[in-house]
């Protein structure tokens, strides 16, 4: 299933770091940015979550959650988090169902090679739950402000 603008997300439940468990019920009443990245500890993933926990403040003065979003197992992003000092949350999605909702999880080439994985992409949700802006195949530089920018726009 792939989520659409308008749709609402549907029911999820995946653990987090701070031992948290989200679903989509944790969507609700603020403004959620959600970024897909394809590896913790990988630098263009290292650099992404930087940029939005510098930007963490200017989000939630607009009533905004960010929530980081791979693969990996809750210790790599505990280790993750931990060392690069995040100032938000990641989501554990070993077995890809979020990112089977949000179409992330796609074909990918890489030096010849073709394998499944994490295509970058950023979704802002609003506080009724409802996908309101999608960025695809994501490059990092900037993109957190544009996240930001959007935000803003939307929320006046």
């Amino acid at each position: 299933m792939n989520i659409s603008l308008g749709q609402k997300v549907p029911k999820f439940s995946l653990p987090a770091t701070s031992e948290r468990t989200i679903t989509q019920q944790d969507l609700l009443k603020h403004y959620t940015v959600l970024y897909f990245y394809p590896k913790d500890s990988t630098p263009g993933c290292t650099t992404e979550g930087k940029d939005f926990s510098e930007l963490r403040e200017s989000f939630q003065a607009l009533n905004c959650q960010i929530l980081g979003v791979s693969m990996d197992s809750m210790k790599r992003h505990e280790s993750f988090k931990s060392k690069q000092g995040f100032t938000f949350d990641l989501i554990s999605d070993t077995e890809a169902e979020l990112c089977q909702i949000f179409g992330t999880y796609q074909l990918k080439k890489n030096f010849g090679k073709e394998y499944m994985g994490i295509v970058r992409s950023t979704f802002l949700i609003d506080p009724d739950g409802k996908l309101v802006a999608e960025w695809q195949k994501v490059k990092v530089k900037d993109h957190a402000q544009a996240v930001l920018e959007k935000l803003k726009e939307l929320s006046k």
